[in-house]
Order: structure tokens, then C-alpha cells, then sequence
């Protein structure tokens, strides 16, 4: 598969680039950024995918969390890709909370969605293929990311055992099924059937988890989506009920932004450091 760079800087020793291609899985061109430690110049290095929240890209996340430091520090590339299909040939909707920007990380059914929208499938298995076929990267893989990519995040791995070494969180969508951000998006891209929707839903998916992947999320109290969309004490509950490990921490005084992503993500790579070098 070709694959163009269209971005490259220098950053902590290693390169932070960006890269277009062709997606079989979207059928569209799509841009991931990648991060390359220094480690990457004398062999493989583990990887950490990071799924970016509603409206964003693959920009805002090496723009704004400063992770690079950090993964530079540890020999972890960093993978990131948009958060949806793009392109004057795929369908979108008005407003920011579904379409383009919005791909809520799932395999869409429904007419006309199906077409482009699976967002799921890529990010499990197409990006990672292509990533490790052309990069330094190895197949020791972890997951994390930030709102509709934390709800991504947390079904991509409790969908997939063995796919990950760990996963976390910020501020995720862990119940879509029960808010109106899932709601609209589930309705739009799965249909109205309910029970379809707990396939990507955290809360419904770690009753059954097979694999027993410990979760990290950090939530702020200050978050303006909290009540409302949020509602991690939902998966807590859930996953204490079928003794599954979550690990809730909840910040005194931290909002939704990238400044709270930003202040504990050097925590959150070493969590995923931890298991992606153990043997």
C-alpha cells in the first residue's frame, strides 16, 4: 500500500509525521500522524494508538498534549488517526456531533453511512497493518484516547482480547448507549435496534470481557460533559459488578480541554510503558 508523507519535524530526538493513504476499510484517503522515538532508529519500538474526540483530528492531539516528550523518553511510538472518513465523496451531516469529525469508532449499517464509516475495523486492524508493514513498530500494541476516543479506545480493546497490552482513558463516552451524544450517533450509523448498540458500548461490553485488560481513566470534576455525556461512575459500577479492574480518578478542578489531557498524559504512557515492555 502507498503511502505519502505530507508532514515532518523534529521533535524530542525522534520525528513527529504525518501521512496520507488510500483506505480499502473507508474507501477514502486518509491522514494518520506518527510518532517516531529516537529508539525507532536502531529497531522495532512498541506503539500506542490514540483515538481523538468529536470535532478533532489527527492534529490536535501532537499539537496540543505534549505527549512526544514522554514517549521519547520511554522507546513508545505514538499513532494517531483522524477521527472519521473524509472527503467530498463521503456523506457528513450539519452540525459537529455527526459525519465528518464524528465517527464514533464503529462499523456503521445504515444507509448511507455504511458506505464510508467504519471507523472500528480501521483503527483494529487496517491502520495497524499498514503501520507496522511500512514503520519500526512492532506488534506490541496499546490503546488510549480523549471523550468519543475513549469510548473508542475502551471498546476497541474489551472488543478484541489479545489485540492490546493495556488501555486507558481520558474524560471517555463509556455508556453511548444512555447519552445523547451515543444516542445520535448510534441511531444514525446502527440503526434502532438497541440491542446492536452494545457492541460498542463500554458499560454492556465489560459484563462479559473475557480478557481482563486493567483500565486507567482520568476524569476532571470540573469536565462540562460530565453529567450530562460522561458518567464514568456508569462503567465503574458496571465493571465492579463482573470484577473487572477500572481505575477511576477523578481531578479536582480539570475540564474537558487538551491542558487536562496535557497534565497527566506523561502518567498515562508510563501506565501503557509499563505493559508494553514486559516480555
Amino acid at each position: 500500500m502507498i503511502i505519502e508523507r505530507i508532514e515532518h519535524r523534529a521533535c524530542f530526538g525522534g520525528w513527529q509525521d504525518v501521512y496520507q493513504h488510500a483506505s480499502t476499510v473507508l474507501d477514502c484517503t486518509m491522514r494518520f500522524a506518527i510518532y517516531l522515538p529516537p529508539k525507532a532508529a536502531h529497531g522495532p519500538v512498541p506503539a500506542l494508538y490514540w483515538l481523538s474526540g468529536l470535532t478533532c483530528s489527527e492534529q490536535n492531539f501532537i499539537q496540543k498534549a505534549g505527549a512526544q516528550r514522554y514517549a521519547a523518553e520511554h522507546g513508545i511510538a505514538l499513532v494517531c488517526p483522524d477521527t472519521s472518513p473524509r472527503g467530498d465523496g463521503v456523506v457528513n451531516a450539519d452540525g459537529n456531533d455527526l459525519g465528518q469529525g464524528a465517527g464514533f469508532y464503529v462499523d456503521a449499517t445504515q444507509v448511507p453511512w455504511a458506505e464510508h464509516y467504519r471507523m472500528h475495523e480501521y483503527v483494529v486492524h487496517e491502520l495497524p497493518a499498514l503501520v507496522e508493514a511500512n514503520f519500526p513498530v512492532s506488534g506490541r500494541r496499546a490503546i488510549s484516547g480523549h471523550s468519543m476516543g475513549g469510548h473508542g479506545a475502551l471498546t476497541c480493546a474489551l472488543r478484541n482480547p489479545g489485540r492490546y497490552r493495556s488501555v486507558s482513558a481520558f474524560a471517555p463516552i463509556v455508556a453511548p448507549s444512555r447519552v445523547s451524544w451515543g444516542q445520535q450517533a448510534f441511531t444514525a450509523y446502527l440503526g434502532e435496534d438497541r440491542e446492536a448498540w452494545k457492541q460498542y458500548d463500554a458499560t454492556e461490553l465489560v459484563k462479559a470481557a473475557i480478557e481482563r485488560l486493567p483500565i486507567l481513566i482520568d476524569q476532571g470534576d470540573a469536565d462540562e460533559f460530565l453529567e450530562a455525556q460522561l458518567r464514568p461512575w456508569l462503567l465503574q459500577a458496571a465493571a465492579d459488578a463482573a470484577g473487572y479492574p477500572v481505575y477511576l480518578r477523578v481531578q479536582p478542578g480539570y475540564d474537558h480541554s487538551y491542558y487536562f489531557i496535557a497534565s497527566f498524559i506523561g502518567e498515562h504512557i508510563a501506565h501503557h510503558a509499563k505493559a508494553l515492555q514486559r516480555l
